[in-house]
């Protein structure tokens, strides 16, 4: 899609600073740490360069320092209504998160912070609440740009945002999650704001030119982090976080060329080409919160040193921070909600951990509570709140068993469940009650984890092979059988496919069922379900990405019953109408509640668990799901749900347990052609058989191979260092790679005067992690030449296809890079000829691109991944964890 461009539009721009607090320590004990001086010159600076940057008129900015809560809620409210093109909102001020939650507030000029038992912030606006009149702007794209603490902390109500409002909000924020930013000089802006400024007025490389949201963003994560430490244990590079809106990119500036050389900001930080590295006088400072455990650090990276019991007094003297303000951090903050001029503090958040296929309704289902009586007290004001997030099912299960210490505090960048799976949760619900076997330590283990599930699970939603309904049989009863018999009935007819067995139950428990279905073994049970490119990950992904043609015609899959119901996102697409046929010997998804609960996290134990409890009572109160019985004892009605029984009914699950009838009232299965009674299907599953077949399917074509190519070209000097560089990612992504497996890693420079496009890192075969590892650090340099990615990739395919001769190994070539050279990439006709070599070969190819558009459409690395099979990832999605997957599915030695 092209970038949005509002020039000529209503646009409209809300600079909010607050450098004056009215009330600061000593002299109020109840005050903030201070003013921020550098605030008053990040307005005065981003407003000049907005009035530049040939977006934004003058009568179109408007620059504001709220005293309250009111006074911001009308100026932004303002911005709302007038706003038509594009609306941007710009924060710079104190931000500050509770202790009992993550959520970020925005202090005013007049907020105070009143000490007690339970705390709380007078004063400030809730992150969530600003989202919130955002949604209702006519604009036709939102940007939010925050500098202040905590800023990171933004992105977890951006990521619970709806798709269509995802879609037009885009969010840049000045620093990772929990991670606090000194001002800086009281003479210059702030570090950030500084370099934004720069970026806005002189041009993303200095010569002016359009700035848009995604390169602007990438630019300053990547200036940012080669030019700015911490203070942490071990240092951790400075990192901007964003949020792009999926799709088209947006337009911020465009100012004219200009001869001169482009101004530094005074005493600002010293960019690359300058002769001297460029510092600001920042501190960064590490918080260690004792909340929902001792040993939790709310850094991304935590440090290795272990801290005992924390008062305000032995915080403060840690992290440097005033005493009164260290106390408040271990006692809880809380906020006025300002509604109604009622006071309600910020309720309890809980965190949620589930499968990826029930994301969708459990997030309902959890907001149906928020608002639900059961969830308010007699003052209006909420008891808690529900953070719900996914990870990858094989993963999660991996961490609950494994990796429960590291869960709380993190050791490195290979074992890091805080990164990879999200926060400690207070509760999972998996998509099989069986994971909670597969999930528990051994006993002679240690854990840090209690899992306590319900003795049943609480619905149910059998596994359905989705056929197209020219190809489906009519009569019922055809309809139910074993998988073999269902399968060989569709025989030369349709395609079989399931999800990614790594990623979702379902996909997990299709594997189990066709391994068992009479395959003579696990590589032709692969076989008959083996497509082009790796499996989709969600039962939703893979019906949508079924394409509106022949083949969707001729494609039965895998997938759970409900989804038939709700799966349907991608109406717009042409789809073929399926109707369920029911394999009678494959387990089906089985969603059960389970309390979770952590060694040391003893504080507030007794309202988290309450809290838990209450939620548990609304969602599963009706589990039992028992039906209005008719004459002689017979079924004669589907159950009654309630609460959230009925959130999980009206998105089509059954009852738990009995005949598994229909939980939804109303809700008719035929419509969306499936079976009200299919007879009796099987609800359960050993753990061992779901171990089993995961294994199985990672050795089931044998150890893999892996190319790496890692652009070594100079463009990529500022995205080299550190974890998060580019070594850095390549050695994160050998965590899925086991002692059998071969890979090797190239890295891509063209030598001068026409000679090989690469030049060995590590050369290729079976490797000790570690040392591989330490190899690629020491090894791989970056160069002054440039990358040619047409050369690399080509030597690559051959080299892999050479490999792979006499075997059906599986093979993975990876390329990363900023895509810099990509010129090269596409002149003359070589993209033409890299895409025939790659359907050739036909070896996948993930082209893993560090600009956040490299994967739009029409692109090269989009091009090119799409051809060879493989997966094209960029970093509007998480990179890194992504890639680790893509290399896992390969090799035999995952993690997770």
């Amino acid at each position: 899609m092209a970038r949005f461009d509002p020039r000529g539009k209503v646009n409209r721009a809300l600079l909010v600073g607050v450098p004056e607090y009215a009330f600061k320590q000593p002299e109020h004990s109840t005050g903030v740490s201070g003013d921020l001086k550098a605030v008053e010159h990040n307005l005065a600076q981003l407003a000049s360069s907005l009035r530049e940057g040939g977006v934004f008129s003058e009568d179109g900015i408007t620059v504001a320092r709220p005293r309250t809560v009111d006074e911001f809620d009308r100026r932004l409210g303002a911005a709302v209504d007038a706003a038509e093109g594009l609306l941007l909102l710009y924060f710079s001020g104190h931000g500050a998160v509770p202790s009992t939650g993550d959520e970020l507030w925005l202090l005013m000029r007049r907020a105070t912070i009143v000490p007690g038992a339970e705390s709380v912030f007078l004063g400030a606006v809730p992150w969530k609440s600003v989202l919130t009149v955002l949604s209702r702007s006519r604009a036709e794209h939102v940007v939010v740009i925050l500098d202040c603490c905590y800023a990171g902390n933004a992105s977890a109500a951006w990521d619970a945002l709806d798709t269509a409002q995802r879609q037009r909000t885009s969010l840049l924020m000045s620093v990772q999650a929990n991670n606090r930013i000194d001002a800086g000089d009281d003479d210059t802006p702030t570090p950030f704001t500084g370099q934004l400024v720069r970026f806005l007025r002189d041009g993303l490389h200095g010569q002016g030119g359009e700035v848009g949201f995604d390169e602007l963003a990438d630019r300053l994560r990547a200036h940012m982090s080669a030019h700015y430490g911490t203070l942490r244990e071990p240092p951790e590079p400075w990192e901007p976080q964003s949020r792009s809106a999926p799709g088209a990119g947006v337009l911020l500036a465009a100012p004219p060329l200009s001869d001169a050389p482009p101004p530094k900001p005074p005493g600002g930080p010293v960019g690359p080409g300058d002769g001297r590295p460029g510092r600001w006088p920042v501190r960064h400072v590490r918080l260690v919160r004792a909340g929902r455990s001792g040993r939790r650090d709310m850094g991304i990276r935590p440090g290795p040193r272990t801290f005992g019991p924390l008062t305000g007094r032995r915080l403060a003297a840690v992290v440097g921070v005033p005493t009164a303000i260290a106390a408040l951090i271990i006692g809880g903050l809380a906020v006025i909600d300002g509604g109604n001029g009622a006071a309600c503090k910020p309720p309890l958040e809980l965190r949620l951990l589930t499968d990826p296929d029930l994301e969708p309704t459990v997030r309902r289902a959890a907001e149906a509570y928020l608002t639900s009586q059961e969830n308010v007290t007699d003052g209006a004001c909420r008891r808690s709140g529900i953070t719900v997030y996914s990870a990858g099912a094989a993963a999660a299960i991996a961490a609950f068993n494994r990796q429960s210490d590291p869960w709380q505090r993190p050791a490195g960048d290979d074992n890091n469940p805080q990164r990879d799976i999200g926060p400690q949760p207070d509760i999972w619900i998996p998509a099989q009650s069986a994971d909670v076997g597969r999930a528990r330590t051994a006993t002679s283990e240690r854990t840090y984890v209690d899992l306590r599930p319900d003795f049943e699970p609480f619905a149910y939603s059998p596994l359905v092979l989705a056929v197209p309904q020219n190809l489906a049989a009519e009569a019922a009863s055809e309809r139910v059988g074993s998988l073999a018999a269902l399968t060989a009935a569709l025989k030369n007819r349709a395609d079989i496919r399931r999800t990614d067995p790594e990623y979702t139950d379902a996909g997990l428990l299709a594997t189990v069922g066709l391994y068992g279905s009479g395959q003579p073994d696990q590589a032709t049970a692969e076989h008959s379900v083996a497509q082009t490119g790796p499996p989709s990950r969600t039962g939703a992904d893979l019906l949508c990405a079924l394409p509106g043609d022949e083949a969707d015609g001729r494609t039965a899959v895998l997938v759970p019953e409900f989804l038939l119901h709700t799966g349907t996102g991608c109406d717009s697409i042409t789809r073929a109408r399926r109707m369920a046929a029911y394999p009678a010997d494959v387990p089906g998804l089985s969603p059960t509640f389970v309390r979770v609960s952590w060694r040391g996290a003893d504080r507030d134990e007794k309202v988290r668990s309450d809290a838990v409890e209450r939620f548990h009572s609304w969602l599963t109160g009706n589990a039992a799901g028992k039906a209005t019985a008719g004459k002689n004892g017979e079924q004669a009605s589907a159950p009654q749900a309630a609460g959230g029984l009925a959130v999980f009914g009206k998105d089509g699950f059954r009852s738990a347990s009995g005949p598994h009838r229909p939980l939804g009232a109303g809700i008719v299965f035929s419509d969306f052609g499936a079976l009200e009674n299919p007879g009796q299907l099987i609800g359960t599953v050993r753990p061992e058989a779901m171990d089993k077949a995961l294994k199985d399917y990672r050795e089931a074509n044998g150890p893999g191979r892996v190319l790496f190519l890692l652009d070594s070209s100079g463009s990529m000097g500022a995205l080299w260092e550190g974890p998060g560089g580019a070594p850095g990612i390549i050695g994160q992504s050998l965590a899925g790679l086991g002692e059998r497996d071969e890979y090797g890693v190239w890295g891509v420079a063209t030598e001068p005067g026409g000679g090989r496009a690469y030049s060995e890192v590590l050369s290729f075969g079976t490797h000790e992690r570690e040392q591989a590892r330490r190899t690629v650090d020491a090894t791989a340099k970056v160069k002054d030449l440039e990358a040619d990615p047409y050369q690399a990739l080509v030597a690559a395919l051959d080299d892999m296809a050479r490999r792979g001769t006499d075997d059906h190994r599986p093979q993975l070539i990876v390329y990363l890079t900023d895509d810099e050279d990509n010129n090269r990439l596409t002149e003359g006709g070589r993209l033409s000829t890299l895409l025939a070599t790659a359907r050739e070969k036909k070896i996948p190819v993930v082209m893993a691109s560090l600009d956040s558009g490299g994967c739009d459409k029409g692109k090269p690395d989009a091009a090119v991944s799409e051809a060879s099979g493989g997966r094209c990832l960029d970093t509007k999605g998480d990179l890194v964890a992504r890639l680790r997957d893509e290399v896992a599915r390969t090799g035999t030695g995952g993690e997770g």
